[in-house]
């Protein structure tokens, strides 16, 4: 099973280096990378009303967007610092790793937020009531170990639990598993993933699908409230070397964040449209009308985050506060 996704994974890096064409291009082309679940949904909306060209025509340039679709923080990072793509989507854990990575180099900062999510960690496992209940038998899928929004996540719960030097105690335990193949295993049972550290809509598929599944940790009780676990993120060159590229793909995401906040039920279709993914309507309705799911470009409650990986070594660098790591612009000014 595990050989398969690891075969998987390895296409898609290999893929992703050979459309390697240098890190610096013209203005007009723009090369952004997002993952699984509909917690990209305001780029989902900003391809399907081809916002970035509609913002490109205002700046006075015609931009030829090309999507990328992979799977964990790793191979996204790894396709940014190779040069093959210009936005970067994944968590707030890989964005600090590669910040840390790339401090006084290449300078990558975030560039907005893609809303705030509650991620949940799923387990089908009866026994499993806290992560405390976890033990060798158990497997814990997320998309990247140890890099993962949900993998930082975890490390901070386990830290909260048996202190900060245990923070990694969980980590022998998780696997690297992409969020589709995670939740079927999750509904059929009968697999050594007993636990999904997913996102939406996969995380409520699951609970609705397998009588067993049960929420053990939500993200935002880790946290401390709504908080944005998944965010876009580039290079310092790319931004100072094309401005209008830059800015006509900040003002259609914050467009496309108003369009989804007013039009739930469009943006749904939408999602259903530019994934090509089997979601129940219904199901993916509740999951955007959920109070606690904001769709905002501003990024929300990430430095508990950053403190807690700089407190455990997981980054060298110290961020003083958000804007350390996120690039200064008017739509994320709102930040923390």
């Amino acid at each position: 099973m595990f050989s398969r996704f690891s075969r998987k994974l390895g296409l898609l890096a290999l893929s992703a280096g050979l459309a390697i064409t240098g890190n610096a291009h013209a203005e007009g082309k723009l090369r952004i990378a997002e993952q699984f679940g509909v917690v990209y949904l305001l780029l989902n909306v900003a391809r399907d009303q081809q916002l970035i060209e509609k913002h490109g025509k205002q700046q006075g340039v015609d931009i030829k967007v090309e999507w990328t679709q992979l799977s964990g923080g790793a191979a996204v990072n790894d396709a940014l610092l190779s040069g093959a793509i210009d936005i970067a989507g994944a968590g707030v854990g890989p964005l600090l790793t590669l910040w840390d990575r790339t401090h006084g180099k290449q300078n990558v900062r975030g560039v907005a937020s893609l809303g705030n999510f509650p991620y949940y960690l799923v387990s089908n496992n009866p026994k499993v009531k806290s992560i405390a209940d976890f033990t060798e038998k158990d497997r814990i899928a997320l998309p990247a170990v140890g890099v993962s929004v949900q993998s930082r996540v975890l490390q901070l719960a386990a830290a909260r639990q048996w202190g900060d030097k245990e923070y990694n105690r969980l980590d022998k335990w998780t696997v690297a598993v992409p969020h589709p193949d995670a939740a079927a295993a999750i509904i059929s049972g009968g697999t050594e993933i007993t636990g999904h550290f997913g996102n939406p809509p996969f995380q409520e598929q699951e609970l609705a699908g397998n009588p067993n599944a049960r929420i053990v940790l939500n993200s935002y009780d880790v946290l401390g409230g709504p908080s944005s676990s998944t965010v876009l993120y580039a290079t310092e060159k790319f931004r100072s070397d094309n401005p209008k590229t830059y800015r006509a793909f900040v003002d259609a995401l914050a467009e496309a964040a108003a369009f989804a906040t007013a039009n739930p039920e469009a943006a749904a279709d939408i999602y259903l449209r530019q994934s090509k993914a089997k979601t129940d309507r219904a199901l993916l309705l509740r999951v955007l009308k959920n109070p606690q799911v904001q769709f905002r470009v501003a990024p929300q409650n990430t430095f508990a985050l950053a403190a807690f990986m700089h407190r455990v070594g997981a980054i060298r660098n110290q961020p003083k506060s958000w804007q350390d790591y996120f690039f200064q612009d008017p739509v994320t000014a709102q930040g923390s």
